[in-house]
């Protein structure tokens, strides 16, 4: 497909990150508290539906309201309207690490999009984020993606956070799966963590945690098939928010410059420059305030100044 997905009011070059509807020792937030720099930010997670395979989900975390002091389905969405105001997109996460959804045929494909849809009337959310990290069905769940974008209509988000393996070749099913969707796909945020040394696109090997790994990684993305704005760079927002791969944020905004201008690259320099490179993502706002707000101050600012 070719034709271009809606921008949905977002910016050229925009910033994601992950709120934790959960707490596991990171700075706990009501979904208003997540910092003005996050363009679009990824409600984590939804839950496996044990009644409908394929179906989702969602449930305030109840520790985390009562952490919170009481934090109600009311409150919640009365937070995604003002981040509406504020002119933020808000989507619901599907997977995560502990993730048990599967889309692997058609019946799952139509529960996964119907109740993806309905969650998304209830609570007011743009869309959602597949970050399926116990395997993906390309096939269905295209299908599915498919289907869910057409009920939601020209507003519709659709971001994703594969593994880097997920995304190392075009074989590879998660990277199918972007491309299958790459008429509604908004962006892909790549994990660039948790993964150790790995090929560039020049077939080189990079350590994972330097502006080569990061930019080799992008280079072999955009040479698959995705356009430079629907490609994102995922990294940890503090050393303790990922098991490792944690790179300094100045790190993230030389990538940046990198892809986009050709400046302050490393060793690897890119075969162009990709000034629509789409932006940055973290886990998570919980950790980026946890760590001082480091990642939305240095790369949300710097991101915002991309032309």
């Amino acid at each position: 497909p070719t034709s271009q997905p809606p921008t949905s009011g977002l910016p050229k070059h925009a910033v994601t990150g992950y709120w934790q509807n959960f707490d596991n020792g990171a700075t706990v937030q009501r979904l208003r508290d997540v910092q003005s720099a996050y363009d679009i930010i990824a409600v984590s997670f939804a839950d496996a539906d044990p009644s409908k395979p394929g179906g989702i989900t969602f449930t305030l975390d109840s520790a985390l309201a009562s952490k919170l002091g009481g934090y109600t389905d009311a409150d919640f969405k009365a937070d995604i309207a003002a981040k509406h105001a504020a002119g933020k997109r808000v989507v619901l996460s599907v997977g995560g690490q502990n993730g048990t959804i599967s889309v692997g045929d058609s019946t799952a494909a139509a529960n996964f999009a119907n109740s993806a849809y309905s969650l998304m009337q209830q609570y007011g959310f743009d869309g959602v984020d597949i970050d399926l990290e116990n395997g993906v069905n390309a096939t269905y769940m295209a299908q599915s993606l498919h289907s869910l974008a057409s009920k939601a209509g020209s507003g519709f988000i659709l971001t994703m956070a594969p593994e880097t393996i997920g995304m190392y070749n075009t074989s590879g099913a998660y990277f199918q799966l972007a491309l299958a969707v790459k008429d509604i796909l908004t962006v892909v945020n790549t994990q660039f963590y948790n993964s150790g040394s790995m090929n560039g696109c020049n077939g080189n090997v990079y350590s994972q945690g330097t502006v080569d790994f990061i930019t080799s990684q992008v280079c072999t993305h955009i040479q698959g098939g995705l356009r430079p704005d629907q490609v994102g760079i995922g990294v940890p927002a503090s050393s303790r928010a990922a098991g490792s791969g944690y790179v300094d944020p100045s790190v993230v905004d030389n990538a940046l410059d990198c892809l986009a201008t050709g400046t302050h690259c490393g060793s690897f320099i890119p075969p162009a420059k990709w000034p629509t490179i789409r932006g940055a993502m973290t886990w998570s706002t919980n950790w980026d305030a946890a760590n001082g707000n480091a990642f939305s101050t240095t790369v949300g600012s710097h991101v915002h100044s991309m032309p």
